[in-house]
């Protein structure tokens, strides 16, 4: 068992908030409707993605009914509907929908995770819980970095997080600690080797459905981070010459 396997093996078994574990595991009884004859998962959610990844994605936590439900990062809700269509388009997934932890989907040179592991109430985790989980988003980091060269970041409670825990693990944050924006691009060098650190509204259903965050939006910056991190995006899309929203 490599590092990071050995660290998710780990995570799935954390139980160091309280409200957290409560919350998770009260869904996971009670369920929604549309669910109510699934397993659901109900615990700490690990990264996703291949364990030499050039390029991470930073979210937020696990949806309730989303990677609550399947145990897999963004894997069926909405906003995972969002963010695996865009990968697929650019080149970084195996198929545009994520559904199920066994629906064979591979990512390709990236991998995803969150600064908090567990679902919260309101999809809002607290300043305390997102500091309590920051040692295994930089034991991520630390296992990441010989190979790592960029990280997507969504939303400003994602930056918030990732800024110290990159700190933490041995690259060079500004000071002070530059601003989120969507398209922010920042260069950060330290002991694990340069990176390049890039901002994008998360893929949430208020930032989608109000047309925050556009598809092509979306794609833009995970084209952007993917060629930093050296993977040569060339989607389905792109090679197809359609270039839509759709």
């Amino acid at each position: 068992m490599d590092g990071l396997s050995e660290l998710d093996a780990r995570l799935v078994d954390c139980r160091a908030c309280p409200r957290l574990v409560d919350w998770r595991e009260e869904v996971a009884r009670t369920k929604r409707a549309a669910f109510a004859d699934q397993d659901y998962w109900g615990r700490p959610v690990p990264g996703f993605g291949p364990h030499d990844a050039a390029l991470l994605i930073v979210g937020l936590a696990p949806a309730a009914h989303g990677a609550n439900r399947t145990g897999r990062m963004f894997t069926g809700d909405r906003s995972g509907d969002v963010l695996f269509r865009a990968l697929y388009d650019v080149g970084l997934a195996s198929c545009p929908t994520a559904e199920s932890a066994d629906d064979g989907l591979t990512l390709y040179g990236t991998r995803i995770t969150s600064p908090v592991h567990c679902a919260p109430p309101a999809n809002k985790p607290t300043p305390q819980e997102r500091d309590t989980c920051r040692p295994w988003l930089v034991s991520e980091l630390r296992l990441l970095a010989p190979r790592l060269r960029s990280v997507v970041v969504l939303g400003a409670f994602g930056w918030q997080a990732a800024l110290p825990a990159l700190a933490t693990a041995g690259w060079t944050v500004p000071k002070p600690r530059p601003a989120f924006g969507h398209g922010a691009r920042i260069r950060i060098d330290g002991a694990p080797g340069p990176l390049d650190l890039f901002g994008c509204f998360h893929v949430s259903q208020r930032n989608t459905f109000t047309g925050r965050l556009t598809p092509a939006m979306l794609r833009d910056v995970l084209r952007e981070a993917a060629t930093a991190a050296g993977l040569r995006p060339d989607g389905p899309a792109e090679r197809a010459g359609a270039g839509g929203d759709s």
